[in-house]
């Protein structure tokens, strides 16, 4: 593996539909050369090109199925195949069981299946599953989420990244976490359901799981509508003593020794 730094870029982070100026869930993960779009909420092509062109990617890695993490690989089937961008092989895809056959679900608009495969190279995540992209090795783990939902650690020499995608608090997240330089985690809820199973972390949550894990710093995204930036990281700052930062739109965080934060200008 390589020893470039581990770069983490926030491409959106709102949920359940992109705001005005924050599209829905989706990251650039990147190290040396290796790029790696991680998670492809509606919204997010767009500011990814800001970084990389879709035929530049090593690959796409996907948590889940539902709509604010995966809706913008449907435009991006388009790019791949019908515009200006000349693949000289699918996009490696890494995504929940069944993603090949969701895409061609909505794509297909005639007798025969729009050719999925053209675009993208999928790979089924499962539980445990392990690949070397380029200088980054990622590991997933199913999390809790009420559907086929992973978590993935994305690691090179000396560095360390944990997302959540979405999800409870789970022993399957704390154990891929545990001693990570940096946790991504989503707190969607401002608080836990009354009834009926948990899906999604809290603020408390977040903090909860960067606690147990040992994380070196906490970085919460996915903050619900009922909740500011401001109030989810004081909220997580409660329960976990490291730093914590929100995942503004356009942030970059370079991971390593000393893990630091810019945003780039939009304009």
């Amino acid at each position: 593996m390589s020893d470039e730094l581990l770069r983490l870029t926030v491409l959106g982070s709102a949920t359940p539909y992109p705001s005005v100026d924050n599209p829905c869930s989706g990251y650039l993960v990147s190290s040396g050369d290796t790029r790696i779009w991680v998670d492809a909420g509606s919204g997010t092509l767009g500011p990814l090109q800001r970084h990389v062109r879709l035929e530049e990617l090593d690959a796409i890695w996907i948590s889940h199925l539902h709509a604010d993490h995966s809706a913008d690989l449907l435009t991006a089937y388009y790019g791949a195949l019908y515009a200006d961008i000349s693949l000289t092989a699918p996009i490696p895809l890494y995504g929940p069981p069944g993603i090949a056959d969701r895409l061609a679900g909505f794509l297909t608009n005639t007798p025969a299946r729009s050719p999925i495969e053209s675009a993208f190279a999928v790979t089924e995540s499962h539980d445990g599953h392990q690949v070397t992209i380029g200088s980054l090795r990622l590991t997933s783990r199913a999390v809790a989420h009420g559907i086929p939902a992973f978590a993935v650690r994305i690691e090179t020499v000396g560095r360390s990244l944990v997302y959540s995608g979405d999800t409870a608090p789970c022993q399957s997240l704390t154990e891929l976490a545990e001693g990570c330089d940096v946790l991504l985690c989503e707190a969607e809820s401002a608080q836990a359901p009354a009834e009926g199973d948990q899906v999604h972390h809290t603020p408390e949550d977040a903090g909860n799981t960067a606690r147990a894990a040992r994380a070196g710093r906490l970085i919460v995204t996915h903050v619900g509508r009922f909740l500011t930036p401001q109030q989810a990281v004081a909220r997580a700052s409660a329960r976990f003593d490291g730093p914590v930062d929100y995942a503004s739109p356009g942030a970059t965080f370079t991971i390593g020794q000393a893990t630091t934060a810019s945003v780039a200008s939009t304009n």
